[in-house]
């Protein structure tokens, strides 16, 4: 089954949409309706075909994870700031308490508008103009 219908783009700020599901990604997927899409190994965007989300938020995890490819290139510096006991709090148990993908995380969600995001700090918010900048987005 296509992932991506007819309206949504075939790319976002230079990242690809993929609309096709590798072996094992349907399974994660069915398994786990609750996540709705992801920046696939092969640095492709993936959404959710089960997750009932509107379109409107479909289009902030495609900013996400277009941004979190960005980050994981190796072309930005990875985010490096201190989280606030709330975000430490919320993501604790997030990829086995892999920092720089709770930084990640964080600067993704902060940058697509997520509130999952938590208060950010200043030195969140000026990694994130730099992943704007550097994404050439708005």
């Amino acid at each position: 089954m296509p992932l991506i219908s007819s309206g949504y783009p075939k790319g976002i700020y230079g990242i690809g949409l993929r609309d096709q599901l590798f072996p094992g990604e349907e399974e994660y997927f069915k398994a786990n309706p609750h996540v709705a899409g992801m920046a696939a190994e092969d640095n492709k965007v993936i959404l959710n075909p089960y997750s009932k989300i509107s379109d409107k938020e479909k289009e902030s995890v495609l900013r996400n994870e277009a941004a979190r490819v960005h980050m994981r290139s190796g072309l930005l510096p990875k985010p490096n700031y201190d989280l606030t006991p709330d975000q430490a709090e919320a993501f604790k148990t997030y990829g086995e308490g892999d920092m720089d993908a709770i930084r990640q995380t964080i600067a993704a969600r902060i940058f697509s508008g997520d509130p999952s995001a938590k208060t950010p700090t200043p030195a969140q918010i000026e990694y994130v103009n730099q992943l704007k900048q550097f994404m050439g987005a708005q």
